[in-house]
């Protein structure tokens, strides 16, 4: 299966249905009072975490997802069925953003973690909801509202346990291939692994996942080689087995080699540096006899506090002894728990505490109208029926926007735009 780590789709909630004008007409009942039924909300799409999930590839070429609407209302004071939730199923460790505006939404870590990323929009009341001693015979009812649609993007971030890091062509997938189950694609020459690989290591009862990931080089930071998309799998694991070639049987060169891993985790995530670590020596069976460089880099990490084991991918030699280490070490710092995180979403409080409407000349003779309440209330009426114009009318007397426009010149005839609707500015009628 190809790996794909990021992508971007498009989702549409269901819009709500629509209320119902109906009266009921029965024998003996030829008078009977308004029993138009709601109409459903529509239905939410929700991204949720699979375990069984190892890559975002079934979302390549499929962007686009839309919830079902929700039905609308009947007579007889039935009620509209909601729409469907639509459920999008990720790996664990994906985050979601929104892509227009690049703010997180969630972080999706344990298996079940969800979040709604595009809300249903609530079904329109029917008539018999707007009755009252009153007004006992409202010929009116209401649109549903639109659901939510927006642009979301999906970054997965590897969820394992111990990380295999280090320069191009170092042997970080032999070695992968050594200690776990995993058949990475080995070969001699810079960049092999090009996406990540997984592999298990099962001791008693538990399974470790290692990952080996594109190799680094310096400037990765920035971007350089394949930068971000290596040091992005990284984030999560417990435990880094930086791997050095020996083969350049070199004491200053293959030190310069876990400086660089070292300078780049300084610079993406000061942490990274921090994390347990174990210091591999690998391809011992490429260093001239008689030379004594393990010796001196063991002495060199172990000052340093660093467990240091010399292995040989291809003949076996220090497995038994890696793996042994790599258990410990896990074992010693436990895979935190409960690291699920739902961001605030931003808020835009102008909107939310608008008190007057605000009107805004849009072109000569064309003006608009803004105000949150009123925009969503003008929308969810239904200018087919009536007494929508009069329930119009009612609302703009009561933000006195009749005024409004005329002290910003609107005269006669000119464009009203509210929200999606455009209507003719008529002041006399109004009042």
């Amino acid at each position: 299966m190809k790996f794909v780590d990021l992508v971007r789709v498009h989702v549409k909630a269901g819009n709500g249905g629509d209320g119902c004008v109906s009266f009921r007409r029965e024998k003996f009942i030829p008078k009977g009072g308004p029993d138009g039924g709601n109409g459903g909300d529509g239905g939410s799409v929700i991204v949720e975490a699979a375990q069984n999930l190892l890559t975002l590839a079934d979302y390549q070429y499929n962007h686009r997802f839309a919830a079902e609407r929700g039905f609308p209302g009947t007579g007889a004071l039935c009620y509209g069925a909601n729409g469907k939730d639509l459920t999008i199923y990720v790996p664990c460790g994906t985050v979601v953003f929104d892509a227009d505006t690049g703010a997180p939404i969630a972080d999706l870590v344990e298996p079940g973690d969800s979040c709604v990323v595009a809300k249903g929009g609530r079904g329109g009341k029917g008539n018999a909801h707007f009755a009252s001693s009153q007004r006992r015979a409202p010929r009116f009812s209401e649109k549903g509202e639109p659901g939510e649609e927006r642009n979301i993007k999906f970054e997965l971030k590897m969820i394992a346990d111990v990380a295999l890091v280090g320069l191009p062509n170092a042997g970080k997938s032999s070695l992968l291939k050594a200690i776990s189950h995993a058949n990475p694609k080995i070969a001699g020459y810079p960049f092999t692994t090009l996406t990540p690989n997984l592999g298990v290591l099962a001791v008693d009862d538990q399974k470790i996942i290692l990952a080996d990931v594109p190799g680094l080089i310096e400037g990765a930071h920035e971007n350089k080689g394949l930068g971000l998309y290596f040091l992005r799998h990284i984030e999560r694991t417990r435990v880094n087995l930086h791997v050095l070639d020996l083969s350049m049987s070199d004491f200053e060169s293959v030190i310069s080699q876990w400086q660089v891993v070292l300078d780049e985790f300084q610079h993406y995530d000061p942490a990274l540096a921090q994390r347990p670590c174990i210091i591999v020596l690998n391809k011992t069976d490429m260093m001239p006899e008689g030379a004594d460089l393990v010796e001196r880099l063991s002495s060199f990490f172990t000052s340093k506090n660093m467990p240091v084991i010399a292995t040989s991918a291809l003949l076996g030699d220090g497995i038994d002894a890696l793996i042994k280490s790599i258990v410990e070490i896990v074992r010693l710092h436990p895979r935190p728990h409960g690291s699920y995180r739902l961001y605030d979403t931003p808020v835009d409080i102008e909107r939310i505490t608008a008190g007057r409407p605000r009107i805004v000349k849009e072109d000569e003779g064309v003006f608009r109208i803004l105000h949150p309440r009123i925009e969503k209330t003008v929308a969810r009426y239904d200018f087919n029926q009536e007494e929508a114009p009069i329930r119009l009318q009612r609302l703009m007397r009561q933000y006195r926007v009749e005024e409004l426009l005329e002290d910003n010149g609107a005269e006669a005839g000119d464009t009203i735009n509210i929200g999606t609707m455009s209507f003719t500015f008529e002041p006399e009628r109004a009042y």
